[in-house]
Formats: structure tokens, sequence, C-alpha cells
């Protein structure tokens, strides 16, 4: 089925999704602004993690988190980290 003309937009829409990570979101099948506000950010952000892209920061979290939320991702990092580290204790941080 075709979605009708203006429906679909595209995941660079979204407050901080850049190209970067666009094409990190295309390859775990989230292709459309639609696609990925249907999901869980922090469940996205795990799946990135852990089929895309092991490096990935609390700073990308944040992005992702605040991409569904419409906040920018500096003002949010640290409280979406503590909640990533209470879905995910044994999840250690590397740099950002």
């Amino acid at each position: 089925m075709i979605a009708p003309a203006g429906s679909v937009h595209k995941l660079t829409d979204l407050p901080n999704i850049g190209k970067t990570t666009a094409a990190k979101l295309e390859k775990i099948g989230i292709e459309t602004a639609e696609d990925f506000l249907k999901r869980d950010p922090y469940d996205v952000f795990h799946e990135l993690r852990t089929k895309v892209d092991k490096t990935l920061c609390r700073c990308a979290l944040a992005g992702i988190v605040g991409a569904k939320t419409g906040e920018p991702w500096h003002k949010i990092t640290k409280k979406t980290a503590a909640e990533y580290e209470r879905r995910h204790p044994k999840h250690t941080w590397g740099p950002c």
C-alpha cells in the first residue's frame, strides 16, 4: 500500500536526528519518522547498541529520546542516562 503524499516524513525531520543517526536507524528497520515515533526510544537505542554500533554513548541516547520528546539532547543527557541504567543495570557508559 502506498502512503498518501505528505504522510511519510523523513527521519531527519525529527529533532536531534541527522544523516548518520538516520542511517543507523534504517539498519534496524526504522525508515520514517512515523516508524520511529511508534517505538520506545530506549528500546530503539538498545537495539542500535546491540545490532549496529556498540560505541553509542549517553549523548546519542539523549538524542534518540529527545527526537521522540522534542527536547534538545544536551538538556536531557543525565536524565535519560539514568533511565537507561535503571532499565539495564549492568550497563556502563563509554566516553561521549
